[in-house]
């Protein structure tokens, strides 16, 4: 399916793939949780695309993924899911 806007700068288009970065304690296993998460929120996850970052005195750790949504209820959901985990302090 090739999907395109009239507005290429009319903001998020859904369906689509999109990247979100949770924030929390290094030693929260972020990495494994996060993914999990998503999942059970329903969504598609690319585990692939998980990136992880220590911050610069290890404190805290950062774990960007990839998902599926087909609307603006999936993305808002993503972020639900993961601010709703007490391990989870941010999402962007």
């Amino acid at each position: 399916m090739n999907l395109h806007s009239d507005n290429p700068e009319h903001g998020f288009q859904f369906p689509g793939r999109f990247e979100i970065t949770a924030m929390g304690a290094a030693t929260a296993g972020l990495d494994a949780l996060i993914p999990r998460l998503l999942e059970d929120a329903g969504l598609t996850v690319h585990r692939d695309t998980l990136r992880e970052r220590a911050s610069a005195k290890g404190n805290y750790h950062s774990v960007a993924i990839s998902f599926q949504a087909s609307s603006r209820a999936d993305y808002d959901a993503a972020h639900a899911a993961l601010r709703a985990h007490p391990e989870v302090k941010w999402t962007l």
